[in-house]
């Protein structure tokens, strides 16, 4: 077991390049925070990493969030803290090991007077780190910074992931399911909660993790054309060295799952560079994986312009998707945050782009869009100016319906990855500074603001110690 202090079993639930603009926009009813000074439930890595920061950090758990049921979460936080700088040599990256947070995130109306109807209250119940029970491949370090091979292998006698950029075989393409490095960044949840699939931009990998134990127990197969085939421990020198492919810390950024939970949807957070890389580009891939056979088809979404990004995706229903895009612009980057937007898509009659390459071929099949929620304009609207909104809002997910004036409302969650950095530089404010919790921001919306949602559904997980293998079919396997 990988796992600690995890909850107890969770409860059931019920379950065009141009873009048109939707009919109502959700409201915001909540928002809350974590303290990013806190640390994780995995006191095993609590140790200083190479940069001298605790490797139980809570922080950027808004890099990914999916729906448990009931009032329970999944946060996924990146690569690690590589803010501050230590070694330039592995883009300051470090040993921290991979994990996913199970949370309780409580809404309960507020009281009379409040500026929102409901109170958010999150808490910490379980975290789970990421291991593969055959081995990986570590770096050897540079600069004075020695091996990348986590301790606790020797400990738990297993392979970790980890964020460390030097955690790969050069003689392999990117995508090689061998390499320790792992940079995650989407999170979905099985049906059956006994599975996550976690997403992840160096690769780029789609990887089915046990809920449980987080052991990796298969890799999606993904084209050749998303692999880069000469890696570096630097992004800028592999995005040099390299003509195809993802470009480097722009892999595959958001994961949906349709409510069926037959079948992932991944986004790239930017165009490959075959199709115009961050310079010109200006169309993504959308990736849509068969969970059952494995089988992969491809679509293009364009962007509203070369300097915004993708940073998820989320199931509507079984062929309509919202999709999280955004610029880098915040409370993180000392600046004012403009584009954050919620656009819908529908794959139905959707061109299938796997024999297509190039930015103007993609950009004249791309999958048209409809603007469903302007993230900035609501968070303005509520009082809240747009350099103290987030740089990174990336995860979002559906959650719990709430009671409204006597009627039930949906609710969206819109997450932020604060980086494992809890006070910024912003200069809007007189101290110079403003605190970077990790945050969440609550939406409602009805069924005429979404039309055709399907919540996802759950089915009982007949025995949560019960791990045993399922028909993977296509694959690489690690049990």
């Amino acid at each position: 077991m990988k796992m600690t202090r995890i909850a107890a079993a969770l409860p059931l639930v019920s379950l065009c390049l141009v873009p048109m603009v939707s009919a109502a926009p959700p409201v915001l009813i909540a928002v809350g925070t974590m303290s990013p000074d806190y640390e994780d439930f995995a006191t095993q890595t609590a140790g200083p990493l190479e940069n001298g920061i605790p490797g139980n950090r809570l922080g950027g758990l808004g890099s990914g969030l999916a729906y448990l049921g009931d009032d329970f979460f999944i946060g996924l936080p990146d690569r690690g803290p590589n803010a501050k700088p230590y070694a330039a040599c592995l883009d300051d990256t470090s040993s921290y090991i991979n994990r996913f947070h199970t949370l309780h995130i409580s809404l309960a109306p507020s009281d009379p007077g409040s500026a929102l109807p409901f109170t958010l209250t999150p808490m910490l119940v379980g975290t789970t780190l990421l291991s593969s029970r055959q081995g990986l491949v570590y770096g050897t370090g540079c600069g004075g910074v020695g091996s990348g091979v986590p301790a606790l292998n020797a400990v738990d006698h297993t392979y970790y992931f980890t964020g460390r950029s030097d955690n790969f075989d050069a003689a392999q393409p990117s995508t090689n399911p061998r390499n320790a490095r792992f940079d995650t960044e989407g999170v979905r949840v099985s049906n059956d909660r006994r599975h996550v699939y976690i997403s992840d931009e160096y690769g780029p990998f789609v990887y089915e993790f046990d809920r449980l134990t987080g052991e990796r127990t298969r890799a999606f197969t993904l084209p050749a054309k998303f692999a880069i085939n000469n890696l570096s421990t630097q992004g800028n020198t592999e995005i040099s060295g390299n003509t195809s492919g993802r470009v480097a810390n722009k892999g595959m950024e958001g994961l949906a799952i349709t409510p069926d939970g037959r079948t992932l949807v991944g986004a790239m957070q930017s165009p490959l560079l075959q199709d115009g890389g961050t310079a010109t580009g200006q169309n993504i891939r959308l990736v849509k994986i068969d969970i059952r056979t494995g089988a992969v088809r491809e679509y293009a979404y364009h962007l509203d312009t070369v300097k915004t990004t993708v940073s998820e995706i989320l199931a509507v229903n079984d062929h309509e998707f919202l999709l999280d895009e955004r610029d880098s612009k915040g409370r993180a980057d000392d600046s004012t945050a403009v584009i954050k937007k919620l656009y819908k898509i529908d794959l139905d009659g959707a061109a299938e782009v796997s024999g297509i390459s190039g930015n103007a071929n993609l950009a004249a099949v791309a999958v048209p869009k409809e603007l469903f929620l302007d993230v900035v304009s609501a968070l303005n609207s509520n009082g809240i100016a747009s350099y103290d909104i987030p740089a990174k809002l990336e995860g979002i997910a559906f959650g719990q319906d709430v009671s409204i004036g006597g009627e039930t409302r949906h609710t969206l969650y819109v997450s932020n990855d604060n980086d494992y950095t809890s006070v910024v530089s912003n200069s809007h404010h007189a101290s110079g500074t403003a605190e970077n919790p990790n945050q969440w921001f609550v939406f409602a919306f009805d069924d005429s603001d979404l039309p055709g949602f399907v919540p996802q559904r759950f089915r009982r997980f007949e025995d949560d110690d019960d791990h045993g293998d399922h028909d993977d079919h296509d694959g690489h396997h690690d049990r």
